[in-house]
């Protein structure tokens, strides 16, 4: 019995001389010592000659069904090939927050050079490696390994049909495809089912087997993005379902509000052709009777001017992001993802400072530095904040999701002297290009009146048409969170403490940002309908 697994991922360079390492990407060095070893493999052009150095990282090995609870490979009392340690590192700040831990196997692959059935060591099963092991076969865990950048996954054993033997998989026998000078495929078939026996040495081996491959090297990865999946015409007929969804309903809600604007537009316009003292006898009606009000400040305007420049920045930073994805193939790269969206946010700060600084200037907000504080650190304090708890969490399991105290510093820095100074140009722009008030209405001094409402009707008043505006477009998020509940429970199997804090915890942050995005963008529409039908109409 066997299985097989393949996979794919980023890209990297490494160079190692007699004595040192030197590992590059994007411009970063790192150096580690180590023995004899050539390992040469470019981001740029990433070819082998015949018989050169192919290096087999171990990554990460967890349960199955918990995919963010992963440890190091060598947690598990693997034993290691007899090559030389290149040891683990971090490339990316991308990779180093998803827990990629890449160690050297010590495997001895040479580029097109096959490799029969080779014993690389053994491992000397006690009692504790033997309950490790068993630990590890029940919880169905799974490592990951890369070649060339290209993931590999495999399990780790297998229990009998009654659960009282396990097994380990001893064999590893990999199949790698090669087109040219590079590499565009590997395979993994797991064999060699040893059964799991206190006080025995069990060996581990692996083959490698090259063949040619008719793939090019730039499509080496769409493999694994399942293109068969839109083959399926019940994809197609959702998507079209859910579109045309879409388009229906906000056909009907602006056919509702035109028919309805009509008639007020109309009635209105014949009162302009009374004379004054006709008009002055009538009273206004409609929504024109509120126009000394609608335009009067939200309140808690230095919430939800922070609120607003929030939810702009994140709709900015969610649209080049997958504009990006499209262009760039960000899913070929280890972390790349991650790293792109962090960079992309700090760079979009002006947008969250324009858009919160000038709204809270129009509202006549004096403490612009505060609110320009809570604007800047508002997502990343959510963020870091949930990040935090779940690593003391990870820290506890000794997981590889722990984030390096290293790597947290560099976040701080990234929000201090990034996010914090584009965040001040931003606030500065905003609220000296468009922070004047230019409502096409004039505030009364002494808000109107608010008659007495039945017991069933909603409490928010018209003019807080802001809160509610942001509010109906947020609680979206209300429902994706509700459903994250229904989906952990009945469509995953997930277990454990530190699996369903991170998926809670950052599903309430993911949550709440679809939240503040939504409200903005709801906010922003209103504003501007609101803004147009005042305008159209003559107010004295």
């Amino acid at each position: 019995m066997s299985f097989s697994f393949y996979g794919v991922l980023s890209v990297r360079v490494y160079c190692v001389s007699d004595a040192v390492q030197t590992l590059w990407s994007r411009g970063h060095y790192y150096c580690v010592a180590v023995q004899k070893t050539l390992v040469i493999s470019s981001a740029l052009c990433q070819s082998y000659t015949d018989k050169e150095e192919v290096v087999l990282w171990m990554n990460t090995v967890g349960p199955y069904h918990n995919r963010q609870e992963t440890y190091k490979y060598f947690s598990l009392p693997f034993c290691e090939g007899t090559k030389k340690t290149i040891s683990h590192y971090h490339e990316t700040l991308g990779e180093a927050l998803q827990g990629v831990e890449l160690e050297f196997s010590g495997l001895d692959i040479k580029f097109k050079e096959e490799v029969m059935q080779t014993t690389y060591c053994e491992i000397d099963l006690n009692k504790a490696k033997r309950e490790a092991f068993v630990y590890a076969i029940k919880n169905h865990y799974w490592y990951q390994m890369y070649i060339d950048d290209l993931p590999i996954w495999g399990i780790v054993g297998e229990a009998d049909e009654n659960g009282e033997d396990y097994y380990l998989w001893t064999y590893k026998k990999l199949e790698i495809g090669f087109n040219g000078d590079r590499i565009v495929d590997v395979n993994l078939t797991s064999e060699g089912k040893v059964k799991l026996v206190p006080n025995t040495r069990i060996a581990m081996s692996y083959s490698v087997k090259w063949k040619k491959s008719d793939v090019k090297f730039e499509d080496r990865f769409d493999k694994y993005l399942d293109p068969s999946f839109f083959q399926h015409r019940i994809h197609w007929f959702s998507i079209f379902n859910s579109f045309m969804m879409v388009i229906f309903l906000v056909g009907l809600v602006s056919m509702i509000l035109m028919r309805t604007l009509r008639k007020d537009y109309a009635r209105y316009s014949k009162e302009e052709e009374m004379d004054d003292m006709d008009r002055d006898l009538g009273d206004e009606y409609g929504w024109k009777q509120v126009h000394g009000d609608v335009f009067r400040p939200s309140s808690h305007p230095l919430i939800f001017s922070s609120l607003i420049g929030s939810g702009c920045q994140i709709f900015s930073v969610s649209l080049i992001v997958i504009v990006l994805a499209m262009l760039e193939d960000l899913y070929t790269e280890r972390g790349s993802m991650l790293s792109t969206a962090i960079f992309v946010y700090a760079a979009t700060s002006p947008v969250n400072g324009y858009f919160g600084g000038s709204l809270y200037a129009k509202q006549g907000g004096r403490r612009w530095i505060k609110q320009m504080f809570i604007g800047a650190f508002l997502i990343p304090a959510m963020v870091c904040g949930t990040a935090f708890f779940i690593n003391f969490i990870a820290i506890y399991y000794h997981a590889s999701r722990a984030i390096p105290f290293g790597t947290m510093v560099a976040v701080c820095c990234i929000c201090f002297f990034v996010i914090l100074p584009l965040n001040l140009v931003g606030t500065i722009l905003g609220r000296n290009l468009s922070g004047q008030p230019n409502f096409p209405c004039r505030v009364n001094a002494v808000p109107r009146p608010i008659p007495e409402k039945k017991w069933y009707m909603p409490s928010i008043t018209y003019y807080r048409w802001q809160w509610t505006s942001f509010l109906s477009a947020a609680s979206t998020a209300v429902y994706v969170y509700m459903y994250s509940f229904y989906y952990y429970f009945f469509k995953t199997k997930m277990y454990g403490l530190f699996q369903t804090s991170f998926y809670f915890g950052y599903m309430a942050v993911f949550s709440t940002a679809l939240g503040i995005m939504c409200g903005a963008v709801g906010y922003m529409g209103t504003s501007a309908f609101v803004r147009k039908i005042y305008t159209n109409v003559k107010i004295d």
